[in-house]
């Protein structure tokens, strides 16, 4: 499978599925995207698309950079995201590696605010982003918003994209949607058109 540049611009990616506006786990389970023609583009693929990716989510500040080892570290967690959403919708056990990845992430570094002064602006609210905890800081973020979405009333509405080869998941808008986006059920059901029209010529 040839890999698209995680440089490409952004209209080589499909829009975000249903559900991961609401959800930036879900968004981050789909940052590793099947493309037709046998492509692979890879959000996370390097520490400057890693970066970026965060970046754009306030999940870390803009003077960021990040190395390959934090940018792996995503991807790591990632899958192990990937792997309970699939159990989750196959109503399977929840795999071990996947659940310790989580609760590791969960507890790695704190998601709360802290207070601080300043002669400006008073009290207020700041995140700490330590150069050396950023990435456990987003990991933190991501694992949380990944287990409110698994144990919270939307995970009865967890997907995977029906449409070949696509890899996203979502969150279903009605009971028959399983299609991520308007390209993706368009091609779904152009292959079910092809498949008919073949099985019709075959008789």
């Amino acid at each position: 499978m040839k890999e698209t540049p995680t440089g490409e611009p952004a209209h080589f990616a499909p829009p975000p599925a249903p559900g991961a506006e609401q959800y930036r786990a879900l968004d981050f389970a789909n940052t590793a995207l099947a493309l037709p023609g046998g492509q692979y583009l890879d959000l996370l693929g390097s520490p400057e698309a890693a970066t970026r990716w965060l970046v754009e989510r306030d999940l870390a500040p803009t003077d960021t950079e990040l190395h390959e080892v934090c940018a792996a570290r995503l991807r790591a967690l990632r899958d192990q995201v990937r792997a309970l959403l699939a159990s989750r919708i196959g109503a399977l056990p929840a795999p071990d590696g996947a659940l310790r990845a989580v609760n590791d992430a969960l507890t790695c570094a704190p998601t709360a605010a802290v207070l601080r002064w300043d002669p400006t602006l008073g009290l207020h609210r700041v995140q700490e982003h330590p150069t050396d905890q950023i990435v456990d800081h987003a990991l933190a973020v991501l694992a949380t918003d990944a287990a409110d979405l698994l144990t919270g009333p939307d995970a009865e509405r967890l997907a995977a994209c029906d449409s070949d080869p696509c890899q996203r998941y979502l969150l279903r808008t009605h009971a028959r949607r399983h299609w991520c986006s308007v390209r993706c059920g368009d091609r779904a059901r152009a292959a079910r058109a092809y498949a008919r029209r073949t099985q019709a010529n075959r008789g």
